[in-house]
């Protein structure tokens, strides 16, 4: 070789990985997630959304997407419990402060459950009643 050839580089010992899907993943936990998240809005969509995890979680499915059953059905008792304490709890004022929290809880459930669905990773822990 002389100096002014370009030398040849060495070969990248690295397979090419497939490209990572650019869009939204609509899989079932991502849509019982989102029909939660709507019934802040819209209200009856919660109850669409436990349904649907009732029925898909018997239902054959991918490995990761029976925890994420789990948690969302947890999710759901959580938030109606937690309702109807918050509820009682008004007429004490306590409860205008719990019922934010419940809300508050809620949402970060069903964002985590969110984030894990669209990596197709399973809920790091869904017999929780927290996060």
């Amino acid at each position: 070789m002389t100096e002014g050839e370009p030398q040849p580089q060495p070969a990248d010992p690295q397979p090419a990985r497939p490209a990572a899907s650019a869009g939204f993943d609509f899989n079932r936990p991502t849509v019982v997630s989102l029909l939660y998240l709507s019934s802040f809005v819209l209200g009856i969509t919660v109850l669409i959304g436990v349904v649907l995890a009732y029925v898909w979680r018997g239902e054959p499915q991918a490995e990761w997407e029976g925890s994420h059953y789990t948690y969302l059905i947890r999710t759901f008792w959580l938030g109606l419990i937690g309702g109807i304490i918050s509820t009682f709890l008004m007429l004490v004022l306590i409860g205008f402060l719990l019922i934010v929290g419940v809300a508050v809880l809620v949402i970060v459930r069903c964002v985590l459950s969110l984030v894990n669905a669209q990596k197709k990773l399973p809920m790091p822990d869904p017999e929780t009643w927290w996060v």
